[in-house]
């Protein structure tokens, strides 16, 4: 098992921080329509860093486990907005196809790449949607509407494939994406929750595929995929799901800005350190 050479003084702590990930998951789901990735991923990272599991896979090991966590996480965030009639379907039915090409491009990459190359793409994406988000926007707005169906048809592959890379449900991109279009903050945010049932599926599936047989992995993985942190994990984020969507349509927009955007500063933040100081 994944924790089984652990000292209970050690083992509770951990299952507890899954927990704990699975509930902030859940909210920021719900909240932000980013499928709880940005919480998940350094969170797991950390957990099989810790217990000891190949620096050379943890990385992808994180992103993968995520991407299943996911699964469930972006079903019901994407349920409770379309319920409040603010999830657009049409483009979701535009990026069916080249979001979920652009996860098994990812997943491809995720075989061979080295693990700092997961980290760099996590903190420039997020680092610029957050600054994006704590100015205020308007100065980032590149048009009132969005592009013709090809251009967006591109901007789902990108969706795809850095949402893959990064193990989250692409709401961090997405939002990224329709803001700059002037698309208002809810429906970007109840959209993107959609974008992630798109992603989160094919992505595990892709991850359990390009990790399969990869030395190095704990005995409870399938390919990239932790079993036992999905099971520990996935109970609170789809219980607490319904709370965020709640708040994302409660909140004030602009302080619905500025939390995501702390957020995923913190984040970033977090990664460099790795990447600079712990390599």
């Amino acid at each position: 098992m994944l924790f089984g050479a652990l000292g209970l003084d050690a083992l509770i702590p951990m299952i507890g921080a899954l927990v704990i990930a699975g509930a902030l998951s859940g909210l920021m789901a719900g909240l932000f329509g980013i499928g709880g990735g940005a919480i998940s991923v350094p969170v797991l990272y950390e957990i099989f860093r810790l217990i000891g599991v190949d620096p050379a896979v943890c990385m992808p090991l994180a992103v993968g486990t995520s991407l299943a966590i996911i699964v469930p996480t972006s079903f019901t965030s994407a349920r409770g907005h379309y319920l409040r009639g603010t999830l657009d379907m049409e483009l979701i039915r535009i990026w069916a196809v080249p979001v979920i090409l652009g996860v098994a491009i990812g997943a491809v990459i995720a075989r061979y790449a080295n693990a700092a190359v997961f980290q760099i793409v996590f903190v420039i994406v997020a680092s610029v949607n957050a600054l994006k988000l704590l100015s205020g926007g308007a100065r980032w707005q590149i048009a009132d509407s969005l592009p013709g169906r090809f251009a967006i048809w591109i901007y789902g592959l990108i969706i795809g494939l850095l949402s893959s890379l990064m193990g989250i449900g692409g709401g961090t991109i997405t939002n990224l994406v329709l803001t700059l279009y002037g698309i208002d903050i809810r429906r970007a945010i109840s959209t993107a929750a959609g974008v992630g049932t798109l992603i989160a599926l094919p992505g595990a599936i892709g991850y359990v595929i390009a990790g399969w047989g990869k030395p190095g992995l704990p005995p409870d993985a399938l390919g990239y995929v932790s079993t036992l942190a999905l099971v520990l994990t996935v109970p609170t984020t789809v219980l607490v799901t319904p709370i965020g969507v709640w708040l994302a349509h409660t909140l004030p927009r602009r302080t619905l800005e500025v939390c995501f955007g702390l957020f995923l500063l913190t984040v970033s933040g977090r990664f460099i350190f790795e990447l600079m100081f712990q390599r």
